[in-house]
């Protein structure tokens, strides 16, 4: 198997626009509930571009097989150190190392960065075992549960926050973090 990670590109945008289409109709991973058209991925593709973050497609040989990106965690400046994960793959491309692949490679681009925090938020904790276990065998540690905090096919979902710090002693930051009105500083 040939497994090859590179940055998203706007010809990517039909195959991303159509997997996420997919989890928002018939799965839990995000908790909307109408598909985005390829406008607005366009549009969050160039958000997260704009701040300097990757977005990143997963290929096995050749064929998309799913995606993974970082986003600021929250808007405030004092949150400019953390970023957010988020990670979607192709049913049929699922155990076989694209998630950790396109995880860590989203960690070590966090380093990278000079960034302080990677945030996890799996929704529904029930069936997202598989993602949980992911992120703990990488590092991340367990921050809480926000419980039953989305409605979507008739039930109440969780999500488990998860947290990866590269500075877990709480030093100074390294860098100015996000320039959360567009790009680093």
């Amino acid at each position: 198997m040939s497994l090859q990670l590179r940055h998203a590109i706007e010809a990517d945008l039909p195959a991303i626009t159509a997997l996420y289409g997919r989890e928002v109709e018939g799965g839990t991973a995000t908790f909307e509930t109408t598909p985005p058209g390829p406008e607005e991925m366009a549009q969050r593709l160039a958000a997260v571009q704009r701040h300097a973050l990757p977005w990143l497609v997963a290929e096995i040989e050749g064929v998309f097989a799913g995606y993974a990106y970082l986003s600021p965690f929250r808007p405030r400046p004092a949150y400019r150190y953390g970023v957010e994960v988020s990670i979607y793959v192709e049913a049929d491309a699922r155990r076989q190392g694209v998630g950790r692949a396109l995880l860590e490679a989203l960690i070590a681009r966090t380093r990278d960065r000079g960034l302080r925090h990677l945030i996890g938020a799996i929704s529904d904790s029930e069936t997202s075992a598989a993602s949980i276990a992911l992120h703990r065998s990488l590092g991340f540690r367990d921050a809480g549960v926000y419980r039953q905090v989305g409605w979507k096919f008739g039930r109440w979902l969780d999500v488990t926050l998860m947290q990866f710090d590269l500075d877990p002693d709480g030093g100074p930051p390294h860098s100015p973090g996000l320039d959360l009105t567009g790009g680093l500083t």
